[in-house]
């Protein structure tokens, strides 16, 4: 029988980048059973992928070999396993790499990793990297055969935590009540500190102790429920509202889709248990659709960009001319121009009274965004408008890549574990998967979209016509008086969580009841003008007093391929509290 108390589950990076320290720091600073660290993303792919082009031996994300030789030592004095799907696109590499430092440590851990995601092989057109997203099986298989460390390709971000959870406590693939409670907590504590106040709409509430923000930690329990904390004296808060904004984080339907279990976001039930703990509960699960969703990034060709300064009067007049004179010279076959006005008349700094044109080109040959672009650019410095100036030398191009999703059946994917001795084994698929439409995560669920609106009038039947909300006069001010946001990308969509705080407890209801009533597509594309013309989804989470929006192609083919200024969506939901919008005067 597994052991059923509690598991302790630290996340320790959120990005390939995060905080070096951060694994020592969950290890010194509190007790923690599991370290898990997340650092793959659709962008991460890409990068890694370009490592392989260079150096085949690569494509793992080398700062994680550099945590576990800073904390290994304790790790294994401590008895806490590491988690990490820092393997990338050779996980075999990086755990032959991990077993050289730690020899050279006098250190004998035992080491495994998971395979199998890499389905380049199956020739997706023009793809540089094409990884499925595993589930936590493999994890569990090897930690309940003894591994100290479990490095894996591409798992979903949440597998981290279902695959510790599984090993801990027994459950079956069937148990779908409880791997959705993990996957709920695996969701929360993925981005790492942004579930104790990093990237916080409610940040000014936060309490200033001059010490970093806090790594998160999920106290797991045998029935899939969590409780949310950090350790005593880190920076940061974990507060219902720091909770409820990662719950939002790219999530798109309220039907989480994920390769062991269909996770039902509309039953999350959070509450405040304590100071710095948040308890997560009530989470229902489905059975896992039938496909799998597959990462697959392509080399799409060349970009480069030149941003001119434009200062004072006549900046329209400045802008215009500038183009005309450089149109012409330009060969590349994407010419993007945004002009960014920020110029105050009488301002009392030069760059104040500045505005700034970007010029960005795209093209699958390097040359035509080279010297063939710089070139005609440097060459207007004297011969232009007044004040000309530009925000930094010429460059040459880079290359970029376009992300897409694609699917796949079960049976195509050989989920593999390599055990520390060398074994092989392969995870069952799980007894019964269903059809619930791609194998992506956010796909089908409850939504208001054009979509819908294109069918049926917009009334979906299980959700009825929006509520009125609150009658009365009205007052304008921001959304975000009493609305927090939490935005991200999901390939050339953007995701933008709106929800109400818990600051006033007496005004809540009514609050939400609000919110749910008057967002809908059309309400959104004038909240957001960028969003014209796109199809918007927009997902009540009533339990999570608020809705979840997806703007389908505002980020273009993606992060890496985007001329928009903020390309992963991270500013949107700021921009969104900023606009100003009717609202009762008796909400406030």
């Amino acid at each position: 029988m597994a052991d059923q108390r509690v598991l302790r589950i630290g996340n320790c990076s959120g990005f390939y980048g995060d905080r070096l320290s951060a694994m020592r720091e969950l290890l010194e600073g509190g007790p923690v059973d599991v370290i898990t660290g997340d650092y793959l993303a659709e962008l991460t792919m890409l990068i890694l992928g370009k490592d392989t082009m260079k150096d085949p031996t690569l494509g793992y994300a080398r700062t994680f070999v550099t945590q576990v030789e800073q904390s290994l030592g304790l790790a294994l004095e401590r008895g806490v396993k590491i988690v990490a799907n820092a393997g990338g696109l050779n996980p075999a590499g990086l755990a032959t790499r991990l077993r050289e430092v730690a020899a050279g440590l006098g250190l004998s851990p035992r080491i495994a990793h998971v395979e199998g995601d890499d389905l380049r092989a199956l020739g997706f057109p023009g793809a540089l990297t094409a990884n499925a997203y595993l589930g936590g099986f493999g994890i569990a298989s090897a930690l309940a055969a003894g591994a100290d460390i479990v490095v894996t390709g591409r798992v979903t971000d949440a597998s981290l935590v279902v695959g510790p959870a599984v090993a801990h406590f027994g459950w079956q693939p069937t148990a779908y009540d409880e791997l959705a409670g993990a996957v709920v907590a695996g969701h929360v504590i993925e981005c790492g500190a942004q579930a104790t106040g990093g990237n916080f709409s409610g940040f000014l509430a936060l309490p200033r102790t001059g010490r970093p923000l806090g790594f998160p930690v999920a106290e797991v329990a045998a029935d899939g429920s969590c409780v949310i904390t950090k350790h005593d004296g880190t920076g940061g808060a974990v507060t219902v509202d720091t909770v409820t904004a990662q719950l939002f984080y790219e999530i798109a339907s309220p039907r989480y889709l994920g390769p062991d279990v269909t996770t039902r976001l509309d039953t999350v039930e959070v509450t405040q248990a304590g100071p710095d703990r948040v308890a997560v509960a009530g989470v229902r699960g489905e059975p896992p659709p039938e496909r799998l969703k597959v990462c697959v990034n392509e080399l799409g060709g060349f970009r480069n960009s030149a941003e001119f300064v434009l200062t004072g009067l006549d900046v329209p007049a400045k802008a215009a001319w500038v183009r005309e004179q450089l149109a012409p010279a330009l060969t590349a076959a994407s010419v993007t121009w945004t002009l960014t006005d920020t110029a105050r008349p009488g301002a009392d700094t030069e760059e104040a009274a500045s505005a700034r044109l970007r010029c960005t080109v795209m093209d699958p040959s390097p040359e035509k965004v080279g010297r063939a672009f710089t070139g005609p650019a440097v060459e207007l410095a004297l011969a232009s408008y007044p004040g000309f100036t530009m925000t930094a030398p010429p460059a040459p191009g880079t290359p970029y890549g376009v992300y897409r999703a694609e699917y796949v059946d079960r049976s195509a994917v050989t989920h593999t574990v390599v055990h520390p001795d060398g074994r092989h084994e392969v995870i069952p698929n799980p007894p019964a998967a269903e059809a619930h439409g791609e194998g992506g995560p956010g796909l089908g669920g409850l939504a208001w979209s054009a979509r819908s609106e294109a069918r049926a009038e917009g009334v979906d039947p299980a959700v009825g016509p929006p509520s009125p909300g609150v009658a009365g006069a009205t007052v304008t001010v921001p959304l975000g008086t009493f609305v927090h946001a939490r935005s991200g990308d999901k390939g050339g969509d953007a995701n933008l969580g709106l929800w109400v705080g818990h600051d006033d407890p007496d005004r809540r209801p009514a609050r939400v009841a609000w919110l749910l009533g008057v967002v809908t597509p059309e309400w959104v594309r004038e909240l957001l003008p960028e969003a014209a013309g796109l199809d918007v989804e927009v997902h009540p989470l009533p339990n999570l007093g608020g809705v979840n929006v997806v703007l389908h192609g505002l980020l273009g083919l993606g992060v890496a391929a985007s001329t928009r200024f903020d390309p992963q969506a991270k500013g949107l939901g700021e921009w969104a509290r900023s606009r100003t919008v009717e609202i009762p005067e008796e909400l406030l």
